[in-house]
């Protein structure tokens, strides 16, 4: 039977949404509605949601630390032999412990317990890859025969071959007999999911002392590496998230979090031919593959058939082991599981046709498979009872753990399976930099698999057909004046080499397709072994609302899309020419500053410039804004706009003329270091703090009061701020606003807090809940948000705001035509008028503004998820820049002098009588380039002749006549000079005869 035929859906896990920190009086972020699975004991992968705060630390300083927190070694720099036995820093226990109060090892115990195994074993090796935002090590242990240098040399160049020249390496035969299958488990990247870790230390012991020939000659012929715990900061306080309140297992292609970095590191250092990933618990013990959608830019024909086989595997080997209190799969059951041993385990692939899918990489798992690793996520069976487990839940957990690396490994160390998946990598590697087309596995093309097992055929069906994939030759990143952002252009290169995708700079201009790419400008040439990861990270993806009716996650992620840099797709992967000269880089230029003291400018465009621009708020640095967008930097920030410019990437310029001069423009507003008060969750906290705003005060409706109010400058509302009707809260919120204060914020909820004061009016409509992707919108040049457009964003779910009133602006609106442009977006359930859906928002507002005339207040609330995760960079920066608008207006920046240039000439303009003639004296007078308005002073011979007024209806050319004696006159003209323009002068001589 056929999973689409099946009728089998998947209703029961709840759907993963931004993670929360829930302030008071906030809306959680968690999509939810008629069209979402409600949250139940299957907690699985499950809400990316953090329910507790990272503790007494200030929330600002713990994102900011963990931001800048290094990976030991970047990259991971692995053994030169093995065994490799350092001395582990061991940490003290910790009351209370989440860990030891669930039944399972305390994070301080493994350093003990590995420093025993590293002693009484040579087959354990121990590196510190990392530390957690709290600062735990993060640990991995190679278990492996000894090597000696030369032979680890040997492995380290195999596995560069396979990468770097994977042509040769299909055909090295040295490598196929020699090479060591590496293969990873990872586990507790859940904090609050512990039994991997506890089996993972008894497999770590059993292999390291075992005499059973069949362990030791696996040993000889592979690496298993092992991660005890991803998130020991998670494992200790009993939270799903990290400490920083993200979900790790959402975060591993955007990395905010330290832990996200260090695994990205150890899957390039170990570039694993399997990786599974332990977490738990869906009821019954469940093993990857996924169901559809899968992935488009995997290679699937060589990903799904050892994967398949050795999900199969593990079915047979848990079942076998009949481990008391376990569960098995059973579809007919209420709960889809029994205690009686029926020989199932459940595999997404094969018993979920909707609702556990390998989409989207932003998973350890499906991140792992773009290495070329056959993956899986491992979800172990029994809940959590409350918030932890059990004496008695917990060792079967463990048990299952165990026995399915057993068998995982076991597979492993079949030596057919093992060069098959060897070559299977390779052959991942080969295609990439050959530059093949992609060819999407589809019900059509399955008959021409024939490697490896097959057992997966009987299950695929049309749901499971892969998206086609049109590769382009390139992506380029222009740079210059055909880049919105010339910040954010570099921080999207910074982070694709980060994950190791290839980049090049054009040597020289080149023109492809009739545009014209700057030298300098980057290119991401797709003829490279990670072009499936290149594309994954870069390409606009698929509207695939239609081909399930549930996604488990997002549907749509592109960097190139949402990260607020242009990027263009150039060509056809066919194409055998690459698009012009480039030269490879590893490192991003940094931004430059002039040495000399004067004015500064940059663009705010991009999040980098609000980084750069905050910086020097904070440190009391005069910044005025003009009309255009660009920030002006009083002379005495050169030094530090030297510093600014290597740390974020932003190009800071001399001010030219006209924007010195505009400093004096009523449309100029200088800037303050924003204090802003803030609801929401940890996105909007860690964004917010992301955006270089770290001056934050925490909102509690109920409660807020003048002096909790007091210096605040801008409130943003990531939920809900509705202070109850006649409450002093309300009354201090209310008279905030009476002196010019602000409402900002993203979602309904924002809306309904800044309608309740008056600020704007009209409707907000949310689609539904579980709708989301990258929309197309429109941004009025004229508006808040014009000066640096974007015409792409994300919603998770979509709000839109109609029937707007009297002072209501639409700053932004979703495309009237086709909004939806990549993702999974459905109407609402039932609906047969597409209301919840995508057609009901095109057209409408996505982005609203309201000002109060009279009292200054202002209004901003997004529609949009600018916020989500924190990943959509390019949407922080329009967040910013809504900030920056509704914020109060400081000093800023004082205005150089302008220079000033008086011209006089001096004519007889008649006939002498009496001794005197008359002399027709003009006057000009300007404030390049414009003509000058004042009073200029004119002397005959230094004797002061007449006060001139030339106003601005004199065009700076003022005239008049006067009547001088007989003789040479020396005619002078001055101005003097006031606050904003330099004097000057100028003279002449005139006869009078």
């Amino acid at each position: 039977m056929t999973k689409k035929s099946s009728g089998i859906v998947l209703t029961s896990l709840a759907l993963a949404a931004t993670t929360v920190l829930v302030s008071p009086g906030s809306a959680t972020a968690e999509p939810g509605g008629p069209s979402a699975r409600p949250a139940a004991a299957d907690q699985g992968r499950g809400p990316a949601t953090a329910r507790t705060a990272p503790g007494a630390e200030s929330r600002a300083d713990v994102a900011r630390r963990a931001a800048a927190a290094p990976v030991a070694g970047d990259p991971v720099e692995m053994p030169t032999s093995y065994p490799t036995e350092p001395t582990l820093r061991v940490y003290e226990d910790q009351e209370p412990d989440a860990a030891a109060e669930s039944s399972t090892i305390r994070f301080s115990d493994i350093a003990p317990k590995l420093q025993e195994l590293m002693a009484a074993s040579d087959r354990v090796s121990v590196q510190v890859v990392g530390q957690s935002t709290q600062g735990r090590d993060l640990y991995l242990v190679t278990v492996t025969a000894p090597e000696t240098t030369a032979e680890t040399a040997q492995q380290t160049a195999w596995r560069e071959q396979i990468k770097a020249d994977p042509a040769a390496a299909a055909g090295d035969e040295a490598l196929a007999a020699g090479y060591k299958t590496p293969v990873w488990i990872s586990n507790n990247i859940h904090g609050n999911e512990w039994e991997g870790t506890d089996a993972a230390m008894q497999y770590i012991e059993e292999l390291a002392t075992s005499t059973d020939p069949a362990v030791l000659d696996m040993l000889r012929t592979t690496r298993l590496y092992f991660s005890p715990t991803l998130n020991p900061d998670g494992r200790t306080l009993g939270n799903r998230a990290t400490a920083l309140g993200l979900d790790p297992n959402r975060d591993v292609i955007t990395n905010q979090t330290p832990e996200t970095k260090s695994f990205v590191r150890v899957a390039q250092a170990i570039q694993a031919v399997y990786a599974a990933d332990f977490h738990g618990y869906t009821r019954v013990l469940q093993v990857e593959p996924c169901g559809p959608p899968h992935g488009s830019n995997y290679e699937y024909d060589v990903y799904l058939p050892h994967n398949y086989a050795l999900a199969l595997k593990v079915e047979q080997d848990v079942t076998a082991a009949n481990i008391s209190g376990n569960t098995y799969y059973d579809p007919a059951s209420p709960t889809g599981t029994t205690l009686v041993n029926n020989g199932k385990i459940k595999i997404p692939y094969r018993d979920t046709p909707s609702g556990w899918d390998d989409f989207p990489p932003i998973f350890t798992a499906q991140y792992a498979a773009y290495y070329g690793a056959a993956s899986a996520t491992v979800e172990l069976p029994l809940p959590r009872t409350g918030t932890r487990q059990t004496a008695v839940t917990a060792p079967i957990n463990t048990e299952v753990a165990y026995e399915t690396m057993k068998s995982m490994l076991g597979y492993m160390a079949v030596p057919a399976n093992a060069r098959e998946m060897v070559q299977n990598q390779i052959e991942v590697f080969r295609r990439g930099a050959a530059g093949e087309p992609k060819v999407s596995l589809t019900t059509e093309n399955i008959n021409r698999v024939t490697e490896g097992p097959t057992q997966w055929k009987e299950h695929w069906d049309e749901a499971d057909d892969q998206e086609p994939v049109v590769l382009p030759r390139a992506y380029v990143i222009p740079v210059g004046g055909g880049q919105r952002s010339d910040s954010d252009a570099r921080a999207l290169v910074e982070q694709l080499l980060f994950h190791e995708v290839e980049v090049g700079t054009l040597d020289r201009a080149t023109t492809v397709g009739g545009t014209t790419y700057p030298a300098g400008s980057y290119v991401v040439d797709m003829h490279q072994a990670k072009r499936g990861l290149a594309n994954a990270l870069l390409d606009l993806g698929d509207d695939i609302s239609d081909k399930v009716p549930t996604m488990y996650d997002i549907s749509a992620w592109s960097l190139a899309e949402l990260w607020g840099a242009d990027v263009a797709k150039v060509g056809s992967t066919s194409d055998v020419e690459p698009v012009g000269p480039t030269t490879p880089v590893t490192t991003v230029r940094p931004g430059t500053a002039p040495r000399q003291q004067r004015h500064l400018a940059f663009p705010v465009a991009g999040l980098p410039d609000f980084q750069a621009l905050n910086a020097l708020l904070e440190e009391g640095i005069a910044v005025s804004l003009l009309e255009d967008g660009t920030a002006v930097v009083a002379p005495r920030a050169t030094a530090k706009a030297r510093e600014l410019a290597t740390t974020y990437g932003v190009d800071f310029r001399p001010a030219t003329g006209r924007e010195t001069a505009a400093l004096r423009d009523e449309s100029t507003k200088g800037l303050r270091d924003l204090r802003i008060g803030w609801t929401g969750t940890q996105d909007d906290l860690l964004s917010l703090t992301e955006l270089g705003f770290d001056d934050l005060v925490r909102l509690d409706p109920a409660t807020v009061d003048a002096a909790t109010l007091d210096g605040v400058d801008v409130i943003w509302v990531g939920g809900t701020f509705a202070p109850a009707e006649g409450s002093a809260a309300r009354t201090a919120v209310q008279e905030w606003l009476d002196e010019g204060g602000a409402i900002t914020g993203r979602g309904a909820g924002a809306f309904a807090s800044a309608a309740s004061f008056g600020l704007v009016s009209g409707t907000a409509v949310t689609g539904r809940r579980d709708g989301n992707g990258i929309v197309a919108v429109d941004t009025p040049a004229a508006g808040v948000l014009g000066d640096f457009p974007q015409d792409r964003s994300f919603i998770y779910p979509a709000t839109w705001f109609d029937g707007l009133g009297e002072g209501t602006t639409a700053e932004q609106s979703y495309d009237a035509e086709d909004p939806f442009l990549a993702g999974h977006w459905l109407p609402n359930d039932g609906a047969t008028d597409g209301a919840g859906g995508p057609q009901a928002a095109a057209g409408k507002a996505a982005a609203v503004s309201g000002v109060d005339e009279e009292t200054g207040a202002k209004a901003f609330v997004f529609g949009t998820s600018v916020f989500f995760r924190t990943h959509p960079k390019g949407m922080l920066s329009q967040a910013g820049t809504a900030l920056l608008w509704a914020g109060p207006e400081a000093r800023g920046v004082q205005a150089p002098r302008a220079a000033s240039k008086v011209r006089v000439r001096a004519d007889r303009a008649g006939q002498v009588r009496r001794g005197e003639g008359p002399v027709r004296i003009t006057v000009t007078y300007r404030v390049p380039p414009r003509a000058g308005v004042g009073t200029v002073n004119v002397f005959d011979d230094g004797e002061l002749l007449r006060r001139v007024r030339i106003d601005e209806a004199d065009r700076g050319v003022e005239s008049f006549t006067v009547r001088l004696e007989r003789g040479v006159h020396r005619i002078a003209v001055r101005f003097p000079g006031d606050g904003d323009t330099k004097g000057s002068w100028a003279r002449t001589r005139v006869r009078v005869r």
